[in-house]
């Protein structure tokens, strides 16, 4: 008998048992192998066998991958993850989601065996905890990504986490500081060696780690510009200096005429702090750094903050309600919600509108009696 050629099959009865058998040739590594199928009749058999031809024609594995999820997941965070061209920010909390919610929940699945409906009652269950829906999106979003790698290295067939639909996010209104708020909290924090620092995020609706990573070599006092092109981040490998958000993200912002007089007053701060500790100082050009010069810890900025807003008898809130702050104040001013737009670093538009929608039924109101003086009715 003439040997088979890879992708060829044949399917026969055995003797022994009377079950039927299908085999099919096909090309692994680099080499010939036999894959085997098992089936109570011949039409069992032949369906199995012509499944196993589909899956090679179409360039994936002859058998979806037996091994357990939480192994393979384990080696795609030390290996394709690590990898990724991503933010260390960004791939320690993809990492931190695996192990805390992937591989406690799922990992128990054979990789070939998870299903849709699996990746559903996870969604549910993260949903009975209580998580927010944000978490719960990061969450899917992560087991997707690894699966996809699990598709492209031919361990399964198809990502079963694309058949279920993204968890959706419900709208939140940012928290915003009302006017006399921000002037009360302004007023708390003056005197703190960071005030400049709060009235840049809250002037030119900076984030925090966009805040910390400005050097004065991007901020131009005379123009009165203000440009951003990197961010401080905490890592396991501690603080890094890495790429904005998104391409947006760099911009350049105007900085409002008090900003440039107290950006100034604060350099001049910063001078005679760096005469203070003398050769302990080190320079990174930083506009808001430590004591001693090195990159200021995110946790003590927002530490530093807590206390200014508890000196201004203010609800708790965070660092990145200045940010929110600001583009409540310029709305409410009539500024176009484009500008806006630019001066936070938006990916889009509708991120804006949908954040800030609760400040614009004035801007709505102020457009319908425009278009009633300019009308006849």
């Amino acid at each position: 008998m003439a040997r088979r050629g890879a992708g060829e099959g044949s399917v026969f009865r055995r003797d022994s048992d009377g079950r039927w058998v299908a085999r099919l040739v096909v090309e692994e590594g680099g080499r010939a192998r036999r894959r085997t199928f098992y089936g109570k009749t011949r039409k069992e058999a032949l369906e199995k066998l012509r499944e196993a031809q589909r899956r090679v024609e179409d360039g994936g594995p002859v058998v979806d991958s037996s091994a357990p999820l939480s192994a393979f997941l384990v080696k795609w965070r030390a290996t394709t993850l690590e990898a990724a061209e991503l933010k260390p920010t960004t791939r320690e909390n993809y990492a931190t989601l695996c192990r805390r919610h992937l591989e406690p929940t799922l990992g128990h699945i054979a990789l070939g065996k998870l299903t849709p409906a699996d990746v559903e009652a996870l969604v549910l269950a993260k949903r009975r905890e209580g998580l927010s829906d944000a978490t719960i999106r990061l969450i899917y979003t992560t087991l997707r990504r690894a699966l996809d790698a699990a598709v492209r290295d031919g361990l399964v067939r198809r990502n079963v986490a694309s058949a279920v639909s993204r968890p959706r996010v419900g709208h939140r209104e940012a928290k915003v500081l009302t006017p006399l708020q921000a002037q009360q909290l302004l007023d708390a924090a003056r005197g703190d060696r960071l005030f400049a620092f709060f009235a840049v995020a809250m002037g030119c609706g900076l984030r925090r780690g966009e805040g910390l990573a400005l050097r004065w070599a991007d901020v131009d006092l005379d123009e009165g510009l203000l440009r951003v092109g990197r961010t401080l981040s905490r890592t396991k490998d501690g603080l890094v200096f890495t790429e904005p958000k998104s391409a947006r993200s760099r911009r350049t912002v105007p900085l409002p005429r008090q900003l440039v007089d107290e950006l100034r007053r604060h350099r001049q701060r910063q001078l005679e702090e760096r005469l203070l500790v003398a050769s302990e100082w080190e320079d990174n050009d930083l506009v808001f750094p430590s004591r001693l010069g090195t990159p200021l810890d995110p946790r003590n900025a927002l530490r530093a903050f807590q206390a200014a807003v508890t000196r201004a008898g203010l609800p708790m809130v965070g660092l990145h309600t200045l940010r929110h702050t600001c583009a409540s104040l310029l709305l409410a001013q009539g500024v176009h919600p484009r500008v806006v737009m630019e001066t936070l670093g938006h990916s889009g538009i509708s991120i804006t509108m949908d954040t800030y929608s609760h400040v614009m039924p004035q801007q709505q109101r102020e457009a319908a009696d425009h278009l009633a003086a300019a009308l006849s009715w």
